[in-house]
C-alpha cells in the first residue's frame, strides 16, 4: 500500500495548480467555442425572431450530429491520458493517428446525410415555413464543411489527453476573432459585401473553423502528438470501449433536447426565441463546470495510468470545489440580472419577459450542474462511461422529456412549468453521479 500511494503524496495546493493549468484553458476554449454560436444568435437577432429560431435549430442539429464525435473524442482523451501518464508516448501517438482516421471516415458519412436532409428537421419539429427555409440554408452550408468542426474536436481531445489544453485554446481564440470579423459584414452586407443573412453566418463559421483546424493540425504534428504509420486498431478498440457509451450518452441528451425543444416551439416563435437566447446565455455557465470536468477526466486518467490513486482523488476534489464556487457566482448573476442579459440579444418585450424567467430558473440548476460535470468527468477518466450514459438516458428521457410531455400535452401547463422540469433532471444527475463515484474502486480500474 505504501508503494501505491507513496509516490503521489503531492500537496493539494500543487494539484490545485494542475487543475487550474488544465481547466482554465479548457474553460476559455469552451467559452470561445460557445461564443461562435452565441455570436450567430446575437448577429442574426437583427433579422427577427424567425432568423434566431432558424439559426438555433441549425445549431441544435449540429450538436446532435456531434454526439458520435464527442464519444470518439472522450475515448481518445481518456485512453491517451492513461498511455501518457504511463510514459507510453509512442503508443499514445499511434492511438491518436487511428482516432484521426476514424474521425475522417465518420465525417464523410455525416456530411452527405446532413447536407442532403438536415434541413428537413425544422419541418418535422413543426417550425413555421419561413423558419424552415432559413434553417435549411444554414444547415446545408454548415454540414458541407463539417470536417473543420470535427477536426477541431478530435485534435483538441488528443491534446487534452496529453495535458496540453493551451494549444486548443489558442486555436479557438483565432476562430472567434476571425468569425466576428467575417460574420457581421456577411450577414448585413457591410464593406461592399452582399447581405447574405443567415447564409452569411454559416460561411463565417466554416471559414474561421478551417483556419483553426489547420493551426491545430500543424501544432499536433510539430509536437509529435500524432505518429503516422500502419494503423494499430487494437488501440482504437480501447478508445471505442470508452467512447461508445459517451456517444450514446450524447445521442440520448441531444435527441431528448430536440423533443424537449419541440414542446417549447408549441408555445410560439417568441417562446422558442427566448428559449434559444436563454440557452446561449446559460451555456456560459457550463464553461467552468465543463472545464473542471475535462480537467478531472485528464488528471484522473493520467494519475491512474501512473498508478497514483491519491493524486486522482485530490484532483477530483479540487476540480469540484472550484466548479461549485464559480457556478454559484453565475447563479447569482442569472437570478439578479436576467432582463439585462436577455436584452443584449433582443428588444422584443415578450422575448425578454419569457427569457428572464428562464434564466431565473436556470440559476437554481447551477450547483447541481457543477456537481454533475465534475463527477461525470472523473467517472469518464476511470473509464466508467456506461454508467454516465445510463444516468443521462434516464434523466433526459425518463424525467425531462416524459414530464415535459405530461406538462405540455396532457395537463396543458404553462411554458414556465415545462422549463422547470430541467431542474429535476439536473438534481437527479448530480446525486446519481456523486453516489457512483463514492462507490468506485480505483484500484480495479483497467482500460
Amino acid at each position: 500500500m505504501h508503494k501505491l500511494f507513496g509516490p503521489s503524496r503531492r500537496k493539494p495546493v500543487s494539484i490545485r495548480r494542475d487543475v487550474f493549468r488544465l481547466s482554465m484553458p479548457v474553460l476559455l476554449s469552451s467559452l470561445f467555442q460557445r461564443l461562435v454560436s452565441i455570436v450567430d444568435i446575437f448577429l442574426t437577432g437583427g433579422l427577427g425572431a424567425g432568423a434566431i429560431a432558424a439559426t438555433g435549430l441549425g445549431q441544435l442539429l449540429m450538436f446532435v450530429t456531434m454526439t458520435v464525435f464527442w464519444g470518439l473524442s472522450t475515448g481518445a482523451t481518456v485512453v491517451i491520458a492513461h498511455l501518457w501518464g504511463a510514459g507510453r508516448r509512442d503508443d499514445s501517438g499511434r492511438a491518436a493517428y487511428v482516432c484521426c482516421l476514424v474521425c475522417l471516415g465518420m465525417t464523410a458519412v455525416c456530411t452527405v446525410l446532413g447536407s442532403a436532409w438536415g434541413g428537413d428537421v425544422a419541418r418535422l419539429m413543426g417550425a413555421a415555413p419561413d423558419v424552415q427555409a432559413l434553417a435549411a440554408e444554414y444547415t446545408r452550408l454548415v454540414f458541407l464543411c463539417l470536417i473543420w468542426t470535427t477536426g477541431l474536436n478530435i485534435l483538441s481531445a488528443i491534446m487534452h489527453g496529453v495535458g496540453d489544453t493551451r494549444t486548443p485554446m489558442e486555436a479557438i481564440i483565432v476562430v472567434n476573432i476571425l468569425h466576428v470579423l467575417m460574420a457581421w459584414p456577411l450577414i448585413y452586407g457591410k464593406f461592399g459585401l452582399p447581405a447574405l443573412g443567415v447564409k452569411g453566418a454559416a460561411i463565417a463559421i466554416n471559414t474561421s473553423e478551417f483556419i483553426g483546424f489547420a493551426y491545430l493540425l500543424l501544432q499536433a504534428l510539430r509536437k509529435k502528438y500524432i505518429i503516422f504509420g500502419r494503423p494499430d486498431f487494437s488501440q482504437f478498440d480501447r478508445v471505442w470501449r470508452v467512447g461508445w457509451p459517451v456517444a450514446l450518452e450524447r445521442i440520448a441528451q441531444q435527441s431528448g433536447q430536440l423533443f424537449y425543444s419541440s414542446f417549447i416551439i408549441g408555445y410560439g416563435t417568441s417562446a422558442y426565441a427566448a428559449h434559444q437566447i436563454g440557452l446561449s446565455i446559460e451555456s456560459l455557465s457550463f464553461m467552468p463546470g465543463a472545464g473542471m470536468g475535462i480537467a478531472a477526466a485528464t488528471l484522473m486518467g493520467q494519475a491512474l495510468g501512473a498508478k497514483k490513486l491519491r493524486r486522482a482523488h485530490i484532483s477530483h476534489t479540487e476540480a469540484l470545489r472550484l466548479a461549485i464556487i464559480v457556478m454559484t457566482v453565475m447563479a447569482l448573476v442569472f437570478f439578479l440580472l436576467p432582463h439585462h442579459l436577455i436584452g443584449l440579444f433582443t428588444h422584443d418585450a415578450d422575448v425578454i419577459e419569457k427569457g428572464s424567467m428562464f434564466l431565473r430558473l436556470v440559476a437554481f440548476a447551477q450547483v447541481p450542474l457543477a456537481i454533475s460535470f465534475v463527477y461525470a468527468g472523473s467517472l469518464r477518466g476511470t473509464g466508467d462511461t456506461f454508467y454516465v450514459f445510463i444516468v443521462t438516458l434516464v434523466a433526459m428521457w425518463g424525467i425531462r422529456v416524459a414530464l415535459s410531455w405530461v406538462a405540455a400535452s396532457w395537463l396543458h401547463l404553462s411554458l414556465y412549468a415545462v422549463w422547470g422540469v430541467f431542474l429535476i433532471d439536473w438534481y437527479f444527475r448530480g446525486a446519481a453521479f456523486a453516489w457512483r463515484y463514492k462507490q468506485r474502486d480505483l484500484h480495479s480500474v483497467v482500460l
